[in-house]
């Protein structure tokens, strides 16, 4: 068993790949950050300079108490998203998950997927014991995939979010380990 996040793995399913994120998948990344729907589902407010948000990609591998990883469409080879686990409370077992996903990647289960790998990894691979996120209410899409992956919704936070003048209210939904359903384990890890 792994004991932190300094490992970046290579997690690969039927539609995608997750591995490492890196300073390469910036393009990528900003093309989807740029798209206003994906602003608004993610609750994304304000821009991140090019040089800053290269740096930070650069950082990733480095990071010991986190895992950033590019999602990559099997099909077309293309980065289409990340997905993240971090908020990392070791004595807890307990971490956050956040994923992105572009425009070229929604849709087509990618997320679902991508969801499924990464909480396998965490749950199997670094003994994780609660994995839970937030997600706004105006994003039932994104709801239904972490429902699908095996996450329940606990809590709501009311108006947690200001968007274009509207209060929105965020989902808190988690998964533990004991509710991990063996199908949903990652068929290859490759390190």
């Amino acid at each position: 068993m792994v004991t932190d996040f300094a490992h970046k793995p290579t997690l690969t399913g039927d539609l995608v790949v997750l591995r490492p994120l890196d300073e390469g998948d910036y393009d990528a990344l900003a093309a989807a950050m740029d798209d206003p729907d994906v602003a608004r589902l993610t609750g994304s407010h304000g821009e991140i300079s090019e040089e800053r948000a290269r740096e930070w990609m650069r950082t990733r591998k480095d990071q010991t108490d986190r895992l950033d990883l590019a999602i990559v469409d099997r099909a077309s080879g293309q980065v289409v998203g990340e997905a993240v686990l971090n908020d990392w409370d070791p004595p807890n077992k307990s971490c956050n998950f956040r994923i992105l996903i572009g425009a070229a990647g929604q849709g087509r289960g990618l997320g679902t997927e991508a969801t499924r790998l990464i909480v396998g990894y965490g749950i199997g691979q670094i003994g994780l014991h609660r994995i839970s996120l937030g997600v706004y209410a105006f994003n039932p899409r994104a709801r239904r995939a972490y429902e699908k992956a095996g996450f329940k919704a606990e809590g709501l936070l009311r108006d947690a979010l200001l968007w274009e003048g509207e209060w929105i209210d965020e989902i808190v939904m988690s998964i533990l380990a004991s509710e991990w359903i063996p199908a949903h384990s990652p068929r290859g890890v490759s390190t």
